[in-house]
């Protein structure tokens, strides 16, 4: 008797696999080139059995999203024993070393934000929760000023990252220090 022709997954291994294609998909195509018929035939599966899972191309393109953002997260958390300057310094590098793993992907989802309502959505909660971590480490109340500086200093993030992408003629360390002088321009004060 041979072997199967298919293997049996079970539900968390068969959706950890369909995320992780996922985000090789979006990075290497846009959001409308894909069809659910497409993802399907990339994951060597039936279309019923991807909609069993996600009941629509946005619903899989979410969920892919915040699987990258919540692996981002894990990855950028503060370790509390550090002092704040230190402790933005430290997930400022891990991040910068995650758009490196993650170039073509965090690209094309920075460009298609104001195209595609699912990225921009995601984004904006990424973003309020970095703000959050960066004025809840900051001496002093989170003034509207401060507020304001740091959710601008993170669309300048956003730039200065797509530009390093673009160009190559910059190296993390060089990005990393730029995007840390630019926050404190932006606050007005040290950090």
């Amino acid at each position: 008797m041979g072997e199967p022709a298919y293997t049996r997954l079970d539900v968390e291994e068969r959706r950890r696999r369909l995320l992780e294609l996922g985000t090789d998909l979006f990075a290497r195509h846009e959001y409308s080139a894909l069809s659910m018929s497409a993802i399907a035939r990339e994951a060597g599966i039936s279309k019923a059995l991807l909609y069993h899972y996600f009941p629509s191309k946005q619903a899989f393109f979410v969920a892919t999203l915040e699987e990258k953002a919540a692996e981002l997260a894990g990855r950028i958390a503060p370790d509390p024993a550090l002092p704040p300057a230190e402790q933005l310094a430290a997930g400022l590098d891990v991040f910068l070393r995650w758009v490196e793993e993650n170039g073509d992907g965090y690209a094309k989802l920075v460009r298609s934000a104001g195209a595609v309502p699912e990225v921009r959505e995601v984004m904006e909660e990424v973003r309020g929760a970095t703000a959050e971590l960066i004025l809840g480490g900051l001496a002093g109340p989170p003034t509207p000023v401060r507020r304001a500086a740091v959710r601008a200093w993170l669309w300048f993030m956003d730039g200065a990252i797509l530009d390093r992408l673009e160009h190559r003629d910059l190296t993390r360390e060089e990005l990393h220090g730029l995007l840390l002088r630019a926050l404190e321009g932006a606050l007005g004060e040290p950090f």
